[in-house]
């Protein structure tokens, strides 16, 4: 049952990730450029 259900979180997770991914991408091509920027200007709000 441990296994069943951590193969079913991931498999969850893998497909929540592709269906954001490829949302972002669809709605704005540009912003996926920007992307590593906006995550770095978030750790270093983290980190303050």
């Amino acid at each position: 049952m441990v296994v069943v259900a951590i193969t079913l979180t991931a498999a969850i997770l893998v497909a929540a990730s592709l269906l954001i991914f490829t949302g972002v991408r669809k709605n704005s091509g540009t912003s996926t450029l920007n992307a590593p920027a906006q995550q770095q200007r978030l750790r270093h709000a983290h980190l303050a």
